[in-house]
């Protein structure tokens, strides 16, 4: 990624409060955009959505056929598959972006490959509303692999009332019912045969580890939830240069915040089986003014759509 990173720890160290547990299954990944000209780099952010996503829009097979096309006849279809929610309400006015940046940071920070396009699958499926946000494989060695459910919102802040939202919709990905749905996306998609970077034995053993006769129990220790806020930010929107001192305040705000997210998501996922084997990501990145860049994403997405 082109973007910085100031954080990129285990959660242990990044707080004080040593009451919390489990925090050894926790991490946090602090994202920022730079500044030019006394301006946010806007032109980056949003050159970075559109660049990925074709892949978050678009089947496999879907991509391979257009490129013949061109670049354009790309983004067109993938602009077609977006749902465009012109809902007021924070959450739903946005929500494309922070899916489609969140598979950025997966494809580019943690090398993962889009084995089910979520925003493609949704639109066909008209499954507008349930499941993760992303659906990922990473390969970890010749033989081994780790499955990713992810979790993505837009806020237009990030206090503590929205955390309660976001935690019960991690903790809904983790019921059996929901695992078991991811899985079985991951392994009747046909974009599983696709990938060069799986090897036929690999393949096989992905699809018959996350079968439905495979325990959850054993897919847990193997089970990630990148957990993306993009938010508005004051710092963000109060800073006209790339400073130490700005890069200081971003990271102790992220810390704060970070506590105060796993502090309660501790709480609220208590009951969920083998909760400390699952690893979680919490990744913040935050904007100056989030209107300003849905609306712009908005604008130059209808016109790919016309």
């Amino acid at each position: 990624m082109k973007f910085e990173i100031l954080i990129n720890e285990q959660f242990s160290s990044c707080t004080i409060d040593s009451t919390l547990s489990p925090v050894e299954n926790k991490k946090l990944l602090s994202i920022v955009n730079d500044y030019e000209d006394g301006k946010w780099k806007d032109a980056k952010f949003q050159n970075f959505i559109w660049n990925n996503i074709k892949e978050t829009a678009l089947s496999y097979k879907e991509r391979q056929s257009l490129a013949l096309d061109g670049e354009d006849s790309v983004l067109t279809q993938a602009a077609a598959n977006l749902r465009l929610s012109d809902s007021p309400d924070d959450i739903g006015k946005g929500s494309e972006i922070s899916e489609i940046f969140l598979y950025g940071i997966m494809k580019n920070h943690y090398g993962a490959l889009p084995i089910v396009p979520k925003i493609f699958y949704k639109q066909n499926s008209q499954d507008n509303a349930k499941g993760a946000d992303s659906v990922h494989i990473v390969i970890e060695g010749e033989d081994s692999f780790s499955i990713w459910f992810g979790e993505s919102k837009f806020y237009n802040s990030v206090e503590n009332a929205r955390f309660d939202e976001i935690i019960s919709s991690v903790k809904d990905s983790l019921t059996l019912k929901k695992i078991k749905k991811e899985n079985s996306l991951i392994t009747n998609l046909s974009d599983i045969n696709d990938f060069e970077q799986i090897s036929p034995e690999l393949r096989k053993r992905i699809v018959s580890f996350l079968s439905n006769d495979t325990s959850v129990d054993l897919i847990k220790p193997i089970l990630n939830i990148p957990i993306l806020i993009l938010f508005q930010c004051a710092i963000t929107n109060g800073t006209t240069s790339f400073t130490e001192e700005y890069k200081n305040q971003i990271i102790e705000h992220h810390k704060e915040r970070a506590t105060n997210y796993f502090r309660k998501q501790i709480i609220k996922c208590t009951d969920v089986h083998m909760y400390s084997e699952i690893k979680f990501h919490l990744i913040f990145f935050p904007v100056p003014e989030k209107k300003a860049i849905v609306d712009k994403f908005i604008a130059k997405a209808k016109v790919y759509r016309s």
